[in-house]
């Protein structure tokens, strides 16, 4: 079942890199034995990301002749023990290009999932950042249980092909225990493989693992940039080190207050609003739209294909066949971001003419799978992650119970995210909360961005976190656009005020909205 637990909440820029390559890392030395907190990190050109990472070439140069650096910092394995075991958290950085009496700090960032590797993703679209850089070295890290800090590992790559070719929202009692036993396979793996890791891959783990890279770092303040599930990874850093936040940045930003079950629905209502969007699109250029005549009619032949993909699956990418599930996954996929919409619609066009290799390659984007065949661990550390966070577990009678509620959120995605709810239903570790607090009285500014057609977060989810945040803390700035994210759509007003706030320290004006 692709990506249990709810739709990953990551970047777009993330899904990208390993998009590019279906469409057409960091080793160092840990420090030695001793207080982890006195460590030097031994920083070094960055070698080619590993497979968990997601593979490829090392990192490129850097515009004015640099490098990215890499290397790794030691942390506690458990948190409750921190003289006792440690792993290495795998980091990366560009230092900053301007004056050295201009520096700021270290911004450190989050680009989401939970379980992508900011290792990969910061040097893929570090130009995005180019200005920011002027006054910050950007730096970026593996959370534990991600990519080359400690990473999660659960099925092998051919394993992970047969998993995500099943059913993932069944229609009869068989397909329902086909689904629930593959869950149950998929978490024993997890636990066979990496039973002493799943119990310290919580968010607060991670946030407790940032605030030691504050202090390696050299820095007084965590300057931070969270995108995403990293936004909700902030706000517990907030809440556990109120004090130690400097200036911070949450964009595209997940609600604190739902649980699980909340935000799954929240998604299906997320990804509706963003496929009428899509097709409102298509329908209004002044081309004819290829895959409908209305908005409606789009919708209505998407449903038709996916109804007919559920008996009777086409040619996706060989040897593989585009399935319901692997169909609905690539539609998500493309509605991370607008400049993917295209793709949808040649995806689309292509499917109804028999041949699913465009929307297999979306689907294949989401789920971590390179062209090669093998897979990143994002979904093993999304599991484990979320796993850890969320204290409910659901089943099959539960997710009976809401279908209704998830199918008139949205016929296309309902069932597709009411099903994800039993991911965690036999995990080895029990959850830790119904929700993650994030209040962080004593905090200073933190600038929270909110965009009006985000699918993976929706927009109420911003206005939630400033009120979780606590009086005085949370700004909150609205961008009316499409796609997961603000910062990352180039739209000047956006970039105007988040440089303006972590270059100069201007806040911007409480409820402001750029278009």
């Amino acid at each position: 079942m692709p990506i249990p637990a709810r739709l990953r909440a990551a970047a777009p820029a993330a899904s990208a890199v390993l998009l590019s390559s279906l469409l057409a890392g960091c080793g160092g030395e840990a420090a030695a034995d001793g207080d982890v907190n006195q460590q030097e990190l031994s920083w070094r050109d960055c070698p080619a990301p590993s497979a968990a990472q997601g593979g490829g070439a090392a990192p490129s140069p850097l515009p004015d002749g640099g490098t990215w650096q890499c290397a790794t910092m030691k942390a506690p394995l458990d948190w409750d023990d921190p003289d006792g075991e440690t792993i290495g958290i795998a980091l990366i950085r560009a230092r900053s290009s301007g004056d050295a009496d201009r520096r700021i700090g270290s911004l450190v960032f989050n680009f989401g999932g939970p379980g992508g590797s900011g290792v990969t993703t910061l040097p893929a679209f570090g130009d995005d950042y180019k200005n920011l850089r002027t006054r910050y070295d950007l730096v970026s890290f593996d959370p534990r249980g991600v990519g080359r800090s400690a990473p999660v590992e659960c099925l092998d790559d051919k394993q992970l092909d047969t998993w995500f070719q099943q059913d993932a929202t069944p229609d009869d009692a068989t397909e329902r225990k086909e689904l629930v036993d593959g869950n149950k396979k998929f978490n024993a793996a997890c636990e066979k493989n990496s039973e002493k890791t799943l119990p310290h891959v919580a968010t607060t783990d991670a946030a407790r693992d940032m605030d030691l890279m504050r202090r390696v770092l050299g820095d007084d303040k965590l300057h931070y940039f969270g995108i995403s599930y990293g936004t909700e990874l902030g706000g517990v850093y907030a809440h556990l080190f109120p004090e130690k936040v400097g200036r911070a940045v949450f964009d595209a930003v997940v609600d604190p207050t739902q649980n699980s079950e909340q935000g799954s629905l929240g998604q299906a209502k997320g990804f509706q609003r963003a496929l009428d969007n899509y097709a409102e699109d298509c329908v209004s250029k002044t081309e004819e739209c290829p895959v409908g005549d209305t908005a409606e009619d789009v919708k209505d032949r998407i449903a038709r294909l996916l109804k007919r993909l559920d008996s009777r699956p086409i040619p996706g990418i060989t040897p593989r066949r585009l399935t319901e599930t692997a169909a609905t996954s690539g539609i998500a996929q493309s509605l991370y971001s607008k400049d993917l919409w295209e793709y949808l619609t040649e995806g689309l066009e292509q499917a109804y003419d028999g041949d699913g290799s465009i929307l297999m390659a979306l689907s294949d984007a989401l789920n971590g799978r390179g062209e090669d065949g093998r897979y990143s661990n994002i979904t093993a550390a999304n599991v484990s992650i979320n796993c850890a966070d969320d204290k409910p577990r659901y089943d099959e009678r539960d997710v009976e119970k809401k279908l209704p509620e998830f199918r008139s959120a949205s016929p296309l995605f309902g069932d597709y995210l009411a099903w994800s709810m039993v991911s965690c239903t036999d995990w080895a570790v029990p959850g830790a909360a119904d929700h993650p607090d994030v209040s962080a009285p004593g905090a200073p500014p933190i600038l929270v961005v909110g965009n009006t057609g985000d699918p993976a977060t929706p927009y109420e989810g911003a206005a939630k976190m400033v009120d979780a945040l606590g009086p005085d803390v949370g700004v909150e700035l609205t961008y009316k656009g499409q796609g997961h994210g603000a910062y990352d759509s180039e739209n000047a007003c956006v970039r105007k005020a988040v440089d303006g706030y972590l270059l100069n320290g201007r806040t911007p004006k409480a409820g402001t909205v750029c278009s």
